[in-house]
Order: structure tokens, then C-alpha cells, then sequence
């Protein structure tokens, strides 16, 4: 195993399904430009597309794909079309990986960090797994960047025989794990293809069931409008055993990142988290903007930036000052971050110019304000304050 310096490296990438996904990680961490084909691309696929992180083409491939290429990875379950990859990349010098035939292919991409990972979570194979909990263990993986994982949260998924994963897990983690690891994909990008409540419950029971350590790797904190406890009650019922492990909740985190406190003292004295995802007025709304808008403290909105026009009107007709200062944290934590500023008024039109798009949290209040010296990396906008 070798690793290779990707950076700003055009790769095709040619499949879908969670081994697609484990190597995409490496690819990007490793700096590379994927480029994905595949018929049947999956939510996390899709929201990685969405993101910008990676070109998604849904269509077949083809030999002159790798015309531009420097690397291809064929990961398709079929043998025989991965095998057409690898001769079609040979043909054209191009480096190639081929999943179906791992010793066969002239290329590995793993980042140190990966290797580490692999190499601790074969010794904690190696050990005795009486200490790990039966059944399935619901980790909350943090806000984004895989370093804000709790130490528990990352040695129980070092453990796992099955991972259920959500897109806004820290899916980079997975890229180290053994193979026999099976990775489930239960993403849900909004408005898009997903799997069900009902299904993502019936794979934990049944993984458990069968005599497998199973870990629901969620992002944020599985409590914090995650759905969580749906899943415990489910795996309840069923006689299942469950670990709760609390995760880093980008509500706070996101706003830490890029330098705003959510209470300060002297100034902030509470803050309140609300789920942006229905807009006012919504019959099945369960959030009270105009009295949201009464409150002097911090408001963060998470799940909110479809709905934010109607949010921020509600929040000035029921008393909000126009001037009120709000920063949007888009991909909080994660090395894409960018932080725009504005004031309550002009939000709308600040996530219109800037193309703000999901996940972004948002924050309301004096605190959205401060900031310090920006960092490498972050983008801060401003725009009408």
C-alpha cells in the first residue's frame, strides 16, 4: 500500500454504494477532482454532488472517460466491467484501482490518517469483545470535521461489524475500517431519494439480531433533531440493546468555528435551537416564530435555509429588530466553511447572492456579530452590515 499525492488530480471513479463512498473520502482527502459515474448513485452520492465536493454523472461509462484521467477506480460489484476499467486504464497509462481484484491494481489511496485508523481498529479486533456493548450502539459523530468525534463514539466505530451511516456523518472515518465492515448508506438528502425510518430501524434490528455489533453513525448529536430516539424506541421494542453515545451538536459547534459564541456574558444571557425545516404557518409547525422573536438572546436555526425568507419575516413582524445581526455557517467545521454575514433584514437576499446551500446553521443575535481575525481556510463574507 502506497499513498499518492492527488491534489487537484483529475480521478474518474466509476460505481456506486458505500465502497464508492469509503474511497471518495480518501480521494478527497487526498486533494483529488472525482469524477463519478454510475447509473444508480446513492443520497450520500447525490449530497456530495450537491455540495460541490465531487461531479456526479449518472450515466455508463465509457474507455474515453479516461482520456484526462490520472487515476481510475473501478468499484462497480461487477467483476467483469471492473476488469474493462483496469485494461481501458492500462491501455491509456492511466493508474488504476480496481475493487474486484485488490492485489490486481496498480494504485492504493489512503491517507496516513486511514492507515492509522485501519491498523487500531485491527487491534481492537484482535482483543476480546466482551467489553463491547451487545446490540447497536447510536454515535453521534460531531458536527463535520472527524476530529470532533467523541473518543468513545470512534472506538466503538473502530469495533463495528455493520455501520449504518447519515450523510453529515464524518464518513472520512470509514475509509479506514477493515473490509469485511459493511458500510449501509441511510442518507437522506432533502427532497431526494432516501431510505425510509421504517427500513433504517429494520437493518439495526437485523444486523443486531444476527449476532452483530451494529453502529448508527449519525451526524451532530443523535438527540438533537436526528431522530434519534425513534431508533432507540424501535430497537427497544424489538429487544435489542442500545448505546447512546451524545455527539457534538453543530448547533453550538458550527458557531464556535467561526468564532461566535452563542451566549456571552454580559450581553447573552440564553439561546434557543430551532428546526428551520417546516416554514411559519406550516400546519404541522411545531415552532412559535413570534414568540422566538420576542426572546433577547441567541437563536440558532438549523435545517432552515430553504425556509429562511419566511423565518426572518416572521422574526421582524413579531418584534425582531431589522438590524438584528445574523451570520449563516455553511458546512460548519468542515474544510469547506464558509461564514457570511448580514443583519435580519437582508438575509434573504445574502443566501440568494452568495448561493448558500444546506447544511448551513444560522444564528440570530448581537453574538452573530463578533468575530476574530479570520482564519486560513474560512471564508468570511459580509454583506450590508
Amino acid at each position: 500500500m502506497f499513498g499518492l499525492d492527488l491534489t487537484d488530480r483529475h480521478v474518474v471513479v466509476v460505481g456506486s454504494g458505500p465502497e464508492v463512498e469509503r474511497r471518495l473520502e480518501s480521494l478527497l482527502a487526498s486533494g483529488a477532482r472525482p469524477l463519478v459515474l454510475c447509473l444508480d448513485p446513492t443520497p450520500a452520492l447525490r449530497s456530495m454532488a450537491v455540495c460541490g465536493r465531487i461531479v456526479l454523472e449518472v450515466r455508463t461509462y465509457s474507455p474515453e472517460d479516461l482520456d484526462s484521467a490520472w487515476l481510475a477506480v473501478a468499484c462497480t460489484g461487477d467483476p467483469n466491467i471492473d476488469a474493462a476499467v483496469a485494461v481501458d486504464a492500462e491501455q491509456r497509462r492511466v493508474l488504476c484501482s480496481s475493487a474486484s481484484a485488490r492485489t490486481a491494481g496498480d494504485a492504493t489511496t489512503a491517507p496516513r490518517a486511514s492507515i492509522d485508523l485501519s491498523r487500531r481498529a485491527h487491534e481492537y479486533e484482535s482483543r476480546s469483545r466482551s467489553a463491547m456493548p451487545p446490540g447497536v450502539a447510536l454515535v453521534g459523530g460531531g458536527p463535520g470535521d472527524p476530529d470532533l468525534i467523541t473518543v468513545r463514539g470512534r472506538r466503538l466505530l473502530e469495533s463495528a461489524d455493520v455501520v449504518v451511516t447519515d450523510r453529515l456523518a464524518p464518513t472520512s472515518l470509514l475509509t479506514g475500517l477493515p473490509a469485511e465492515v459493511e458500510v449501509v448508506d441511510a442518507s437522506k438528502v432533502p427532497r431526494g431519494p432516501h431510505m425510509t425510518q421504517d427500513t433504517i430501524n429494520r437493518v439495526l434490528i437485523e444486523n443486531a439480531r444476527a449476532g452483530k455489533f451494529v453502529v448508527r453513525l449519525k451526524g451532530g448529536d443523535p438527540y438533537v433533531f436526528g431522530r434519534g430516539y425513534e431508533e432507540v424506541k424501535a430497537c427497544t421494542a424489538a429487544g435489542v440493546p442500545v448505546t447512546v453515545v451524545p455527539g457534538v451538536t453543530s448547533a453550538i459547534a458550527a458557531p464556535s468555528s467561526a468564532s461566535i459564541p452563542v451566549t456571552h456574558r454580559g450581553a447573552v444571557h440564553e439561546f434557543v435551537v430551532a428546526s428551520g425545516h417546516l416554514p411559519p404557518g406550516h400546519p404541522d409547525s411545531m415552532t412559535d416564530w413570534h414568540l422566538l422573536a420576542k426572546l433577547r438572546g441567541t437563536l440558532v436555526i438549523l435545517m432552515g435555509v430553504e425556509n429562511l425568507e419566511a423565518i426572518a419575516q416572521a422574526l421582524m413582524s413579531g418584534g425582531r429588530a431589522l438590524h438584528t445581526p445574523v451570520a449563516v455557517i455553511q458546512e460548519g467545521t468542515w474544510e469547506t466553511q464558509r461564514v457570511a454575514r448580514t443583519h435580519l433584514r437582508g438575509v434573504s437576499d445574502l443566501v440568494r447572492k452568495e448561493e448558500i446551500r444546506p447544511p448551513a446553521v444560522v444564528v440570530v443575535g448581537d453574538v452573530a456579530a463578533f468575530t476574530t481575525t479570520e482564519r486560513d481556510g474560512i471564508k468570511d463574507l459580509v454583506h450590508g452590515i
